[in-house]
């Protein structure tokens, strides 16, 4: 994969039932909190803020629910506290795996989470175990049918971007972490419609999972990750190729 991992676009599909079920809304609630805890509920200087209102809005999230989280994080009206961890570790066929979680109980997500990696066939590792694997980006995704490659190349350059790759579906444009919010808004401005906005960690290097039975085991982990209410994103350096992700459909 040129640099959204294949877990990445498998959830996309995905993301109407997790929509259903509510899960959407629970992350973008804790990330709003969390994010106005430490930087202050003015979105205007607090990045990570804004980030957070854009991605919430993009999922119709009622206005009230946002600003309630917001007062949740400032301390204004009484709510959880959520501390953020990152859990790393190998999964089957060798895939190395970051889950970031937002939990208000350690105890528990860590043994949620070291029990998903065992009963897979894989181990939860110490920290930094394969975190130097992952280069930490900003990627936008933007529909194919609604602009050309060269088009959306100017407007992204001209914003600050890093580059524009195409994928399957979209085209994705990378920046540096510190110039994301800078790009996102200048596409914005330029009418440009996005699928996903978002940081996240790029592997440097793709393992190929090429055998049924691993990458089964490994979807199965990934999708238990998924479904807990702690995990906020999971990020993977592997590949699974067409022929076998439609046997595995």
């Amino acid at each position: 994969m040129s640099g959204h991992s294949k877990w990445a676009n498998i959830k996309h599909k995905k993301g109407a039932a997790d929509a259903r079920r509510g899960k959407i809304f629970t992350r973008l609630i804790k990330e709003i909190t969390v994010a106005a805890r430490m930087g202050g509920g003015d979105p205007d200087g607090n990045p990570r803020l804004r980030s957070a209102i854009a991605t919430a809005r993009s999922e119709n999230m009622p206005k009230d629910n946002i600003i309630r989280a917001i007062k949740k994080g400032t301390g204004e009206i009484e709510g959880e506290v959520y501390d953020e961890i990152l859990y790393e570790g190998y999964g089957p066929g060798g895939v190395a795996i970051l889950v970031e979680c937002m939990t208000d109980n350690r105890n528990r997500t860590v043994a949620d989470i070291r029990h998903y990696f065992a009963k897979s066939g894989g181990n939860l590792g110490e920290s930094g175990c394969v975190a130097y694997m992952f280069d930490k980006k900003g990627v936008i995704l933007v529909d194919k049918s609604g602009t050309s490659e060269e088009e959306l190349m100017d407007l992204a350059i001209e914003a600050g971007a890093d580059d524009v790759l195409e994928e399957e579906g979209n085209f994705q444009v990378v920046t540096a972490p510190e110039d994301f919010d800078e790009v996102r808004d200048g596409l914005e401005k330029a009418g440009v419609t996005f699928v996903e906005a978002s940081l996240t960690m790029i592997p440097q290097t793709i393992v190929e999972v090429t055998e049924e039975k691993p990458a089964k085991a490994l979807l199965k982990l990934l999708d238990s990750l998924e479904g807990h209410d702690d995990v906020q994103n999971i990020h993977a350096n592997f590949d699974i190729n067409d022929e076998l992700m439609e046997q595995l459909s």
